[in-house]
């Protein structure tokens, strides 16, 4: 079964930077486009793909994040990474890794990014 573990969030101030990781087990992870999805505030807001890297290592972003977010992968660890760089209050939200174009694994737990001052 696949297995998703996000890490690498935390409190950070405006115009900051992290580096999420997600380590994927279960399947090969080279052999599919893998993206990253983030759930903003609030009740019943629905993941919003932010951003996916193809297996020929071509990424592409969302117009929010673009300029400011890389998504890069290790298949040799069968990780996928996303490095933000000047956060502002708006990326505050739930991050997640998953799938491409291949409907969805079974989601992970996330990890929290919160940007504030």
């Amino acid at each position: 079964q696949v297995q998703l573990v996000e890490s690498g969030g935390g409190s950070v101030q405006p115009g900051g930077s992290l580096r999420l990781s997600c380590e994927v087990s279960g399947i090969d992870m080279s052999l599919y486009e893998m993206g990253w999805y983030r759930q903003l505030p609030g009740q019943r807001r629905e993941r919003e793909w932010i951003g996916h890297i193809t297996t020929i290592h071509k990424s592409y972003y969302a117009d929010s994040v673009k300029g400011r977010f890389a998504v890069s992968r290790d298949n040799t660890k069968n990780t996928v990474f996303l490095q933000m760089t000047t956060l502002t209050p708006e990326d505050t939200a739930v991050y997640y890794c998953n799938v491409v174009n291949k409907g969805y694994w079974p989601w992970g737990q996330g990890t929290q990014v919160t940007v504030s001052s």
